[in-house]
Formats: structure tokens, sequence, C-alpha cells
């Protein structure tokens, strides 16, 4: 039986010395026998954030939607957000949470008699659905205008960003005053009034979606001029596959992490910039309610009332986080880039590691 040789003493020591993968790494997640859905949904529902702000999410919208009623479709609660009854507690929160109690008015009355809860849950509506009006239409557009923009370049590029110039230095607040000022008029001739007066939050959301989308499309721009070099559109290109599939089959799955989290942030700005306009009286208005009008109304009363003013804030707030919670989980979901990375455990680990014997200089061989 022969012996080993002096180099294979030498790679056997030098494997002995290599370092074990850090427990705090994770490697990359095996994707054998498993579809690309099954692993965006292990890594999503494995981001505790995001599973927090989807369970925060969804109890306010089947509170909000199923409270008061929506569309004429009748809800669960007693009151709605018109409705007047006598003082209960002088306007005062009924519920509390020891001992546990619900009440009469749990979020308590207006000065009026309004029940706060129904108008918060109403308030809530409009906000959700202001949401998700500018999210799609502002999403549709923007990924439209920046992956023509980057993938074709030329004359393309050139007057598509030339419109984004122009758009993103108008402000939006100017705008929704005019829209707001051409929605009051009550002219028999004008489509606008007509639609804007009787559709008041899916006027203003179709409003702010046209010009929300331009953040979106230069970085989606951005993403495509760097994809479009990438080897595997090359390749794509050389085995003769169109531009709509390129662009929708190769190059768009890999900026998708861009895109929800622009998206998500763009809709929870949403909710923020409709509150500002119904501070100021240019988004929704009376006998309508909104989160942001509410917050309008009662600002006088934060001192004597204010949880009139802590409620609306309260939901705006959990909505705006939720929102944003769930699209940093859906990012690191799509994401096959993103890697969790545990310190402590890496450091632990790193100092369990033998430290490697030093190298000395080889002088040749020796006589004997």
């Amino acid at each position: 039986m022969s012996q080993p040789s002096q180099q294979d003493e030498i790679m056997a020591e030098e494997a002995a010395l290599q370092p074990t993968p850090a427990a705090g790494i994770e490697p990359v997640l095996e994707a054998k026998g498993l579809s690309q859905g099954q692993i965006v949904r292990k890594r999503f529902l494995g981001h505790s954030g995001a599973i927090i702000g989807l369970v925060v999410f969804a109890l306010i919208f089947i509170v909000a939607f199923t409270s008061v009623g929506y569309w004429g479709i009748p809800g669960w609660w007693k009151y709605n957000h018109e409705q007047v009854s006598p003082l209960v507690n002088d306007g005062a929160p009924t519920s509390s949470l020891w001992p546990l109690a619900w009440g009469e008015h749990p979020f308590g009355q207006d000065r009026i008699g309004r029940d706060l809860f129904a108008m918060t849950m109403r308030g809530a509506q409009q906000s959700i659905t202001v949401m998700f009006v500018i999210g799609i239409i502002a999403g549709l557009i923007g990924v439209v205008v920046g992956a023509v923009s980057g993938y074709f370049r030329g004359w393309a590029e050139a007057i598509l960003m030339r419109l984004t110039d122009v758009i993103i230095i108008v402000p939006a607040l100017l705008l929704a005053a005019v829209m707001a000022q051409m929605a009051g008029r009550r002219d028999s001739g004008s489509w606008f009034s007509a639609f804007a007066s009787t559709n008041g939050v899916l006027a203003l959301g179709i409003f702010l979606g046209l010009i929300s989308w331009v953040s979106l499309a230069r970085l989606m721009r951005g993403e495509f001029l760097t994809l479009r070099e990438r080897e595997f559109v090359d390749a794509a290109r050389i085995s003769g596959a169109s531009n709509a599939r390129i662009i929708f089959k190769h190059i768009l799955p890999n900026a998708v992490g861009v895109l929800i989290v622009n998206v998500t942030l763009t809709m929870s700005a949403a909710i923020l910039t409709e509150t500002a306009l119904s501070f100021l009286g240019v988004g929704v208005k009376a006998p309508d309610t909104s989160l942001g009008l509410l917050i309008s109304q009662n600002q006088q009363a934060f001192a004597t009332r204010p949880w009139l003013f802590w409620f609306p804030g309260l939901f705006i707030v959990l909505i705006c986080l939720s929102i944003n919670f769930i699209g940093d989980g859906l990012r690191d979901a799509f994401d096959p880039r993103q890697k969790k990375f545990n310190a402590k455990k890496a450091q632990e680990t790193g100092s369990r590691v033998p430290a490697a014997a030093p190298v000395t200089a080889f002088d040749g061989p020796k006589d004997h």
C-alpha cells in the first residue's frame, strides 16, 4: 500500500484549516424542488415584520369595510358617519381596557353627537380606496414609461423623460386645488365636474395617480439601463426573443424588488397626500368624511376632546406603517440577493474557528 505523498499531506492540512460556514449567515435558499412562487412565499412568511403588518392591515380593512357598509351594502355597526344621536358620557369614549368594555360609542362622539367610530371607519375606507387607486395607476404608468425609456433609449427616452421632468416640477397640491375648484363647479356641460361631484374619492385617486408615477418611472429606467446590458438579456436576443418578452419575462422580474418597494412607498404617501388635501379643504368634503378631514375639523378640540384627534391619527399611522412593512417583506421575498445576517452568531462561530498555522518559507530540500 503506497504512502501518501507530501503534496497530499499539505492539501489535507489546508482542508482541515478551512473555516466552517458561520451559523449566523444563512446560505442561499435551495431552489431544488421548489417553484418560484413557493420560494417567494417561504421568504415572505419568514419576515416577521411583514406578517405583523399584513395582519394589522387586514384587520383594519375588514373592520372598516364591514362595520359601516360600502357601496350601499349595510354594515354591522348600528351608526353611520352622518347619524346624530344624544351625547353619552358627555361624548367621551365608552370603551375601556380594564374592565374590558366596548360601550355605546367606543371612540366617543363629536360636539353634535355623531359617532366617531363610524366616522373613523368611513375615513379609513376613503384612505384605503385612494391608496389602492393611486398605487395601481402610478405603478402601471411608471413601469411602462420607465421600461420603454430605459430599454429602447433614443427618441422614446428623450420624449418620456422630458414629460417626466415637466410633471415633476409642478406642485401636486396646486394641481389638486385646481381640480377641486373645477369639481366644485356645477356646470351642466362639464363632464369632469359631474364625475367628480358624484365620485369624489375615485376622482381624487385617479388624479393623484396620474401625477405620482414620475419617481417610479425614473427608478425603473435606471434599472432597465443596467439590466439591458446583462448577459442573460444578450442570450435572449440571440435566441430570437421579442422585445416584449425580454422586457416582461427577463428584465422586469429582476427589477421587481425596486418596483414593489416604490409602489408601497407611493401607496403609503398617498394616504398622507389625501390627508393633507382634506386638511386643506381641497380633498374629501362634507357631508362625506376622511381621516384628514376629521383631523382638520377637530384640531380646535385637541386640548378639550383629544379623542376626536387621536383616533383618526392613530389609524393613519397604522395603515402607513403596515403598508411599509408589507413592502419591505415583499422586497426581501422577491429579491434573491437579499440574505439574512446574524452578526452575533457569526462572531460566536468565528471565535471557535481555529487559527491557521504560521507559514514558514520553504528553503528547498535539505541534505541528510
